[in-house]
């Protein structure tokens, strides 16, 4: 429980103007995690805005065009193929002509293709850096909890290309039990800020370590008298 805890500056974006980029592979439930935080941002107040950054993925804009509809929250996009760092671009401009407290950019998660992604991520970090020096940053990588293994390898290969800040581990509804996050935060030394527990706005949920530790031993939580 100790090894899992957050600590107390964990959520900090939310009380900073921010922007959040979030990365994974296909299929892990990335752009759902960013509609969902969005929408759970908006609900909280804050003004925010979403960045359809993975453009080589044509249902990703779809998909989070049907997001932002839904979270009722502004959406920057381009074209399928177009370049990701000049939808960040149009994104940091429109953040900050519109105070947004919050920026989230949905990009790709190509990772077949390492040395691109590399060079993509290097390169919207470079914008974010340049054109929206102030904002606070947080880089949050999205795993399968189901994949077990292979999750912790997506991990350290995301380490390679992006300096990651956080964990959104989804897919923990049913049987999984989610102990990879476990080998994930021993391992690598990254919290797992939040999990997904299925498919409604609400079921991403901010990590909690004493829920989590109970739930992984089984451990029922004692009523006080």
């Amino acid at each position: 429980m100790e090894q899992m805890d957050l600590g107390e500056n964990a959520y900090e974006f939310e009380s900073r103007r921010s922007v959040l980029l979030i990365i994974g592979v296909n299929g892990v439930g990335k752009t759902t995690s960013v509609g969902k935080l969005a929408g759970q941002m908006k609900d909280d107040g804050k003004k925010v805005i979403v960045a359809a950054a993975d453009t080589f993925r044509a249902a990703a804009i779809e998909q989070l065009t049907e997001w932002a509809r839904r979270a009722n929250v502004d959406i920057i996009a381009q074209q399928e193929g177009s370049d990701p760092a000049a939808v960040v671009y149009d994104a940091v401009a429109a953040a900050k002509s519109r105070q947004a407290d919050i920026l989230i950019c949905d990009t790709a998660g190509r990772l077949h293709n390492k040395k691109n992604l590399m060079e993509e991520l290097k390169k919207i970090n470079r914008i974010i850096d340049k054109e929206y020096p102030e904002a606070y940053r947080e880089t949050l990588v999205v795993l399968d909890g189901t994949t077990g293994q292979n999750a912790l390898v997506q991990a350290k290969q995301f380490m390679e290309v992006a300096d990651i800040t956080g964990i959104i581990l989804t897919k923990l509804d049913g049987t999984a039990k989610g102990g990879i996050a476990v080998a994930i935060q021993s391992e690598l030394g990254i919290p797992v800020k939040y999990i997904g527990v299925g498919e409604k706005i609400d079921d991403l949920q901010k990590f909690n370590a004493k829920e989590f530790v109970n739930a992984l031993f089984h451990v029922e939580e004692k009523e006080e008298a």
